[in-house]
This record gives C-alpha cells, structure tokens and sequence, in this order.
C-alpha cells in the first residue's frame, strides 16, 4: 500500500542512463545535452560526483583557467 502513496525516487549519487525521464532531469541539471552525459557517463562512471568534476575539468580546459 505505501508504494501507492509514495512518489518514486531516484538515487541523486547515481546517474542511471537506462531511464529516460532521468537522463532529462540530469541532462538540465547540469546544463548538457543527453549525447554529451552519456559520453561523460561512459568515461568516468555514474556518480554524479565524478561526472560533475569531469564537467567542471572540461569547463576549465575551454577557459584556459
């Protein structure tokens, strides 16, 4: 009965590139395309940390800082 009531959740660590509705949410989140996550997803894993240090490298690299 609970399963009723409650709103599914997803694992905010992890990014799970087999659901659609959270590649959206993680694609808008960080500002990227689908494409380019699943590219930064396949590189460096899904935690979210990971691939928002990978995002964050790659940002510094294009702006020489």
């Amino acid at each position: 009965m609970e399963s009723l009531t409650k709103k599914d959740q997803f694992e905010r660590s992890k990014i799970n590139l087999h659901a659609p509705d959270q590649m959206k949410c993680w694609a808008h989140e960080l500002g990227i395309s689908k494409e380019e996550l699943r590219k930064v997803v396949d590189k460096v894993g899904n935690s979210a940390a990971a691939v928002r240090k990978e995002l964050e490298a790659n940002r510094d690299e294009r702006t020489g800082t």
